[in-house]
Formats: C-alpha cells, structure tokens, sequence
C-alpha cells in the first residue's frame, strides 16, 4: 500500500545541511563507542537527548505534528550514514517511527492530535509489536486477543522480538477482535498501548547474535484493560491492512540499514587493505584484495540505487512491494556478502572483537531474516514481476 499523500519536496541545500550533521554526529558519538557498547550490550541511554536534538523521533512524520516531514528518499539516506558506523541506533527510531506512521496513517483525528506531537519530539518513545512466538511473517496466525469489555478492551497473549519493549513508552499492538472472523485477516484490531499498564510486562531483553546494545524483547499481556478509544481507527477489522500498510516503508528502512552496513564494512576493508602489508607492500595492491574490493564497491553501489528507487516510488505515492522488496533483499545480501569479505580482507584480525568488521556481519545477519525473511521477498518479486508482465 503506498502513502496517502506524497510528502513536499525537500530543499536540497536542507537536506545536505541535515546529512552532514548526521555524519558528524555519527563520527563524534557512534564511532567511538559502538565495539564497547555491542560487545556489553549495554543501551545508549545517553544517546536519546541527541536523537532528539538532531530531530530522528520525528524525522518522517507531520510537520503539522511537530515532525520534520521528511520523504522517503531522505530518510534512507540518514539511516545509511548510522548503519555505516553503527547499525543499532537505528532500531531506537525505526520501530518508533512505524508506529507513528500507523496512527499518522489510519489514526483518528483525536489519536493524531493526542499521540503525534508527543512522538515527534521524542516524548514517548515506541514501538511495531505484532510478531508473536508462533506467527512471524504470517500475520494470520497470531494469537493475542483483545475483548471488548464496556470503554475498554482486554488484552491477553504474547509479542517477541519486539524492538523497545523494555526502554519504550508504547507500542501499535495487533490483536484479535473477533478470533473466529473468516477470513482470518479480518478480525484483528491495532491498539495503541502505552506503559504502565497493570497486567503488562516487559522483561530483560532478548540475548542476540548481533544487534546488540538497544532492546529487543518480548511483551507478556495478563488482562491489560486499553482504553477503547486507543483502537486505531476506532473501527475493528482494519488492524492487519494496518499493520502492512507499513510494511513497504519499513522493508526500505531495512534496505537502507543494509545499503549503510555494506558501505560501513568496504570503509573498514579500504582502510585495513592499504595499512596493512605483505611481500613489502599494501595488500591493496595484490589482485585478489582487488578482486574483492571490486565485487564490494560494486554490491555497495547497486544497493544503494535499489534502494533509492525503492524510496523514490514510495514518495510518489506508488505501489512499490516489488521495489521495496527487491531493495530489501539484496541490499541486505550484500551487507552480509561485504561483510563477509571485509573480514576475509582482515584475515585473522577479522575473527577478533578488538576489530570492527565482526560486527557488521553479525549485524548483517538480522537484516536477511527481519522485516520477512529475503525468501519471502523474492516470492512477493516475482508474483509482482509477473502481474506487472502478462503475457
């Protein structure tokens, strides 16, 4: 599903101004704590005040809402230029921003003009909660029910992998209205459900492969009571179209974290290949070094203008899960292939955590199987392709 309404062009010498501060910023602050903070995996609390500053909570939304508003096409360029240094950050205001595009897309006018602003400037911070131990790409199986109970409904169920579950203020919750609605589809309502709430838990989170440092975990609902007004929409049977009418946008945000990982690791390898020497010089300088280097820029590039086409159609208003999901797929292939390489570049050092490159294709990794799985995408390719080319 694309956008409702293309967002107004942005002004370019704006748009420089905001990437060069957001390269700054990443040079300033990411780089020289990112190795320590994924190898303890401790939160970057201290990092939320800037995020805020820099405007990140608020990047795609309204500007009538106290956002910056801006297009898709933007946006994937500033989440490239973190994932070049540090792809978890990134997770603190993609999973936010997901959920203000929910309400900012389907929302009433009164959960637009209570929620929005607060979102925006980073008052709340939140979250997509619709995974569930047994449904992941399958929407339709979730099991998480919400009864109507007088002005309130009652949640009971189960999320996981759930990003700001624990250091998060709320999330868009998909649930079952009506558990024998057929089809399936159409009895699942998207709640917005803010913390405390009696019955909800959200412990210590998950312990992860990759993507360390922020929060991924699961969230218990015990008979959580959610004010009826908090339905999105305020009209049950719409919470699965609006839960994936997001999917698009956020398969190209998992694009451009693969676009920015893919630059970030032939960064890491370019620098490594001219330090490092053998048989008297650079290893840069031997074929095989160059042979990858080659085959690196190349996937970097490709990625990154797949991924920009992908952006570009979105804005337009266009339908573009063939785009997004071409994007999605092999921009993340080629953050683990680069990935893969840098550290073939590094040799041993490649293997050791006193070394960056180890990161990326830890990191890597989530990109493949989030947001559906790189399977799944070239199925929704090639269904696209061939409804797009009938014979």
């Amino acid at each position: 599903m694309a956008t409702a309404t293309a967002p107004r062009p942005i002004d370019p010498a704006f748009e420089a101004q905001l990437l060069d501060s957001i390269d700054r910023w990443t040079q300033r602050e990411l780089k020289p704590i990112a190795r320590r903070h994924d190898i303890d995996d401790v939160y970057p609390e201290h990092l939320i005040d800037q995020m805020r500053d820099l405007g990140l909570f608020g990047a795609t939304i309204g500007q009538q809402w106290g956002g910056l508003g801006l297009p898709a096409t933007t946006y994937v360029k500033i989440v490239a230029a973190i994932c070049r240094v540090w792809m978890a950050p990134t997770g603190i205001f993609n999973s936010h921003l997901m959920l203000a595009h929910a309400i900012e897309r389907a929302g009433t006018p009164e959960q637009k003009a209570k929620w929005l602003p607060k979102l925006a400037s980073g008052e709340l911070r939140g979250g997509l909660a619709l995974t569930e131990p047994d449904a992941g790409t399958d929407l339709q199986g979730i099991r998480t029910t919400a009864r109507r109970d007088g002005g309130h409904y009652v949640l009971n169920g189960q999320k996981t992998w759930i990003t700001n579950a624990v250091n998060g203020d709320v999330v868009a919750l998909l649930a079952r209205t009506d558990p024998d609605a057929q089809p399936r589809h159409a009895g699942m309502g998207l709640f917005i459900v803010d913390k405390p709430r009696e019955g909800l838990s959200t412990p210590a989170k998950l312990p992860k492969m990759g993507y360390r440092a922020i929060d991924t975990g699961p969230i218990y609902l015990d008979n959580v009571r959610v004010p009826a007004d908090q339905l999105i929409g305020g009209v049950e049977g719409q919470g699965f179209y609006q839960a994936t009418g997001g999917l698009e946008l956020g398969r190209i945000n998992v694009a451009a974290r693969g676009v920015g990982m893919a630059e970030g690791a032939l960064d890491l390898a370019t620098a490594y290949a001219q330090q490092r020497r053998t048989m008297g010089k650079p290893i840069a300088e031997h074929q095989a070094i160059q042979l990858k280097l080659g085959e690196m820029v190349t996937r970097a590039r490709a990625a990154r203008l797949l991924t920009l086409d992908a952006a570009d159609a979105y804005d337009r208003g266009e339908r573009c899960d063939m785009e997004a999901g071409m994007a999605k797929y092999f921009a993340s292939e080629a953050a683990r292939d680069n990935a893969e390489e840098a550290m073939r570049i590094h040799g041993g050092n490649g293997f050791s955590q006193d070394y960056e490159v180890e990161r990326f294709y830890r990191d890597a990794m989530l990109l493949i199987i989030g947001e559906g799985t790189n399977e799944m995408q070239r199925i929704i390719v090639a269904r696209q392709w061939v409804k797009r080319n009938p014979a």
